[in-house]
C-alpha cells in the first residue's frame, strides 16, 4: 500500500547513524524516496540506503560537509535533477566540542557553530527554494535541542547554535506560510546514539539514564517517529512550532517519578 509520504522526495542531513538515519528510514517506510547526506559513517549510510532500496524506494548517498554553502546548493541541484523534485528536509546533522567558553579550543567552537547553525541555515535554504520553485508546498523539520533553553555549562557553542536554530525555524515558518511550506522543529530529549558516547561511556549512561525524568534515554527511532509525524501532510496545520520528545525534561522538578508526594 502507499504510504503517506508516496511520491515524495525527502533529504536528510546528518543520515548516517542516529536521529538522521532512523528519520530516513521512516520517511522512506512511509512512502518517500530518500537523499542522505552525511559525513562520518559512511558504512551506515551505504547501509541505510540498502535497507531503504528494500523498501521498494530510492536512496542516493551524499558525502558532503553541510558546514560548506556551495556544496549543499549544488547537492539539492543534484537531488532534483535524479529524482526530479525535492518535498520534504530533516536537519539531524550536529557537531559539538565540550569545553569551558573561557579555555575553548576556537577551532572546535567554530566548528560547532558552523556545522550545527549554519550547517542547517544553509541545507533549509537550499531546500526551500526548491519547494517554492516546485509551488507545491512542502515541510522542513529541524533537529533543535534543549540545549536552546537549558544553559548546559561546557556547551556554550552549541547551546548558541541551538537556540538559533530555534529563531530561524520561527522566522522561516512566518516568511513561508505563502508558499505552505511548513518549518518545525522537534527537542530530543537525551537519546542513545552514537554521538553520545563521544562524551560519556557506556557505564555513565547505564548509570546516568535511570535518572532522567522518564527514567531512561529515548531511542532514535522514538524522535523518528516524531519528525515523521511532522513531515506527513496530514500534519498540514502545524507550523512554527517546537515538538518536545524529552521525556518530560522541561517538567518541575517534583514531577520525577521517585520524588513522592508534594
Amino acid at each position: 500500500m502507499a504510504g503517506p509520504l508516496a511520491g515524495k522526495v525527502a533529504l536528510v542531513t546528518g543520515a548516517s547513524s542516529g536521529i538522521g538515519r532512523s528519520t530516513a528510514i521512516r520517511l522512506a517506510d512511509a512512502g518517500a524516496d530518500i537523499a542522505l547526506n552525511y559525513l562520518t559513517l559512511p558504512e551506515g549510510a551505504m547501509e541505510a540506503a540498502r535497507l531503504i532500496e528494500t523498501l521498494g524506494h530510492k536512496a542516493l548517498r551524499y558525502r558532503i560537509d553541510i558546514s560548506d554553502q556551495d556544496a549543499i546548493e549544488l547537492m539539492v541541484a543534484d537531488i532534483v535533477s535524479k529524482l526530479g523534485r525535492l518535498d520534504i528536509f530533516v536537519s539531524a546533522a550536529a557537531y559539538s566540542d565540550r569545553e569551558p567558553f573561557t579555555t575553548a579550543n576556537m577551532v572546535g567552537f567554530r566548528k560547532t557553530i558552523e556545522v550545527s547553525m549554519w550547517g542547517a541555515f544553509y541545507g533549509l535554504r537550499a531546500a526551500c527554494q526548491q519547494m517554492i520553485k516546485q509551488g507545491t508546498g512542502g515541510a522542513a523539520v529541524i533537529v533543535s535541542s534543549p540545549h536552546a533553553q537549558i544553559a548546559f555549562p561546557n556547551c556554550m557553542a552549541y547551546n548558541m547554535a541551538k537556540a538559533a536554530l530555534d529563531q530561524m525555524m520561527r522566522t522561516a515558518a512566518a516568511e513561508l506560510l505563502p508558499h505552505k511550506i511548513r518549518v518545525n522543529s522537534v527537542y530530543p530529549g537525551w537519546t542513545d546514539t552514537p554521538g553520545e558516547r563521544k562524551f560519556f561511556t557506556d557505564e555513565a549512561i547505564a548509570k546516568a539514564a535511570p535518572g532522567l525524568p522518564w527514567g531512561r534515554m529515548a531511542s532514535p527511532d522514538e524522535i523518528a517517529r516524531a519528525i515523521l509525524f511532522l513531515a506527513d501532510p496530514a500534519s498540514d496545520y502545524i507550523t512554527g512550532t517546537i515538538l518536545h520528545v524529552d521525556g518530560g525534561l522541561f517538567l518541575p522538578w517534583w514531577s520525577k517519578r521517585d520524588s513522592g508526594a508534594l
